[in-house]
């Protein structure tokens, strides 16, 4: 699992690729990805972007529902 550093770095470099114009991107790492389309790059982004929100955000833990019959006591 990739640490939230990593998907922030990740993130950014895609972004930077696909605002250049150029479809492969080179990570710090090492590992090399070719795009197709700017459809495929903008999915990785969407997923890179779901993956951060989900490790930054906290969840919903209490739910408070309220009623009324619509009458006034």
């Amino acid at each position: 699992m990739a640490t939230l550093s990593e998907l922030q770095a990740r993130l950014e470099s895609i972004r930077a690729q696909r605002a250049s114009g150029v479809a492969e991107v080179q990570f710090s790492d090492g590992r090399k990805v070719t795009y197709r389309t700017d459809s495929q790059i903008a999915a990785a982004i969407a997923d890179l972007e779901h993956q951060i929100a989900t490790m930054t955000t906290t969840p919903v833990s209490t739910v408070l529902v309220a009623g009324s019959k619509g009458l006034d006591a």
